[in-house]
């Protein structure tokens, strides 16, 4: 039996808010979003509005990415390979990340 079309939009719509919802977290005046370099410049990451992240590695410019989310000085990250990671914002030019220093660029 066919479902009216109301429905089936009804169900595509909830099959795809979780994604959605996930990747929403928009934070475009947020203090930290921005590029965080290594003092070598080998490890660059970036910060995006949207809480998203790209992080460079050497020659390698989008080595990683993924989402991110900041609760007060805290940084969680989750690669969209499932790796997850977390680090620090010491201050307003300084985050601690997996054993490594970032100053912001």
């Amino acid at each position: 039996m066919r479902q009216p079309f109301a429905a089936l939009i009804t169900a595509a719509t909830l099959s795809i808010q979780p994604a959605q919802a996930e990747e929403t977290n928009v934070q475009p005046n947020h203090p930290y979003v921005g590029m965080w370099v290594t003092d070598d410049k080998r490890v660059r990451h970036e910060l995006l509005p949207n809480g998203r992240y790209v992080e460079a590695r050497g020659h390698r410019e989008r080595a990683y990415e993924g989402r991110y989310k900041v609760k007060g000085t805290h940084i969680e990250y989750w690669d969209d390979t499932g790796f997850a990671a977390d680090g620090d914002f010491v201050d307003a030019n300084t985050l601690h990340h997996g054993g490594m220093i970032l100053r912001r660029k």
